[in-house]
C-alpha cells in the first residue's frame, strides 16, 4: 500500500474490486450504502502538518482499503493488543473530531487504551498534535468509515466503551438516511461491545455512550437504541442520562449551548 496520507476524499481506490460481468467478483466498485459524512477539504494548518509528518507513524493505524479511501478491507481484523503493545481496557470514539475528548480521557486514564475513528484530515492531524504534545502512548487513530470499523475491523466483544459524541444530525428529512445512529448501527454496537460476565468475572457488559445537541435526533436515538435487543438503557426506556463526566466540554458543545440547544446524553449497556 502507498504511504498513508491525511486525504479525506472518499473516492474509489485504484485497483479496487469491480463487479465486471464474468469475473466472478460480485462486489461493487463503489459503496452501495450512504455514509454519515461528506467530502471536505483536507488542508492542514502548518502546525498540524508538522505534527502529522512527525508523529503519524506513531499514532495512525494503517488499514488496508476496500472500495474507497475511507473504507476498510472486510477481511482485515485489527489486532488490538499488538496495536497498543499490551492488553488493556479499550475505549473507541466514533467521530473523534479535533480529538479534545479522546486525548483528555487518554491523559486522565493511562491504563486504558483509546482508539479514535475519524475521516476528516484536519481532525486527525489535530488529534495527533494534541496526543504528541502530551507524549501519550495509549491513543491510536483510524481514518475510516465507522460502520465498516464496527462491522469487521474490530474483533467482536473487544470494546469496553463505545463513544458517539455529537454526530452530524443531518437535520433535513431527506438526509436522515445519512444519520449514524440507526437500527443497523445498534446491531454493530452490540457486536463490538464486550458481553457481560466475560471471563467469569461477573462484570457488566460494555457501555455505549452518546451525546447530541439536536433534540429530534436524541428522540430518534432513544427510539432506535431502546428497541435494540442487545442493549439496555441504563436509566430506563425513554430516559436520558446525566452528563457523562468523562466528556470534556468542547468548543462544539459550547457553541450548541450558546445557541440555546439542550445537550442530551444517553447511556446503554450490552446485555
Amino acid at each position: 500500500m502507498p504511504e498513508p496520507t491525511p486525504e479525506t476524499l472518499d473516492e474509489p481506490v485504484t485497483g479496487a474490486p469491480s463487479a465486471t460481468p464474468g469475473t466472478g467478483d460480485a462486489r461493487p466498485r463503489y459503496r452501495t450504502q450512504p455514509v454519515s459524512f461528506v467530502r471536505r477539504s483536507g488542508r492542514l494548518a502548518p502546525r498540524q502538518q508538522r505534527a502529522w509528518d512527525a508523529y503519524r507513524d506513531r499514532y495512525l493505524v494503517d488499514v488496508p482499503r476496500d472500495v474507497a479511501r475511507t473504507s476498510v478491507d472486510p477481511d482485515h481484523v485489527l489486532d488490538v493488543a499488538a496495536t497498543f503493545g499490551r492488553d488493556a481496557r479499550l475505549v473507541v470514539e466514533i467521530g473523534s473530531g479535533q480529538g479534545e475528548a479522546v486525548v483528555a480521557a487518554a491523559e486522565r486514564e493511562p491504563g486504558t487504551d483509546f482508539l479514535a475513528v475519524e475521516v476528516y484530515a484536519p481532525g486527525l492531524a489535530q488529534t495527533v498534535l494534541r496526543a504528541s504534545q502530551r507524549d501519550l502512548t495509549n491513543v491510536r487513530l483510524v481514518q475510516a468509515n465507522a460502520a465498516e470499523v464496527l462491522a469487521t475491523t474490530l474483533p467482536a466483544g473487544s470494546v469496553d466503551e463505545l463513544w458517539v459524541f455529537f454526530p452530524d444530525p443531518w437535520h433535513k428529512s431527506r438526509h436522515h438516511k445519512r444519520r449514524l445512529v440507526t437500527p443497523s448501527f445498534a446491531a454493530l454496537a452490540e457486536r463490538v461491545l464486550r458481553a457481560p460476565g466475560e471471563g467469569d468475572d461477573g462484570r457488566p457488559g460494555g457501555t455505549l455512550r452518546l451525546a447530541t445537541d439536536w433534540a429530534e435526533y436524541a428522540e430518534q436515538m432513544l427510539e432506535v437504541l431502546d428497541a435494540a435487543p442487545g442493549l439496555r438503557n441504563v436509566h430506563g426506556p425513554g430516559n436520558a442520562a446525566p452528563r457523562f463526566e468523562g466528556r470534556v466540554l468542547t468548543g462544539f458543545e459550547r457553541k450548541g449551548e450558546a445557541a440555546g440547544r439542550v445537550i442530551t446524553d444517553l447511556e446503554y449497556v450490552r446485555v
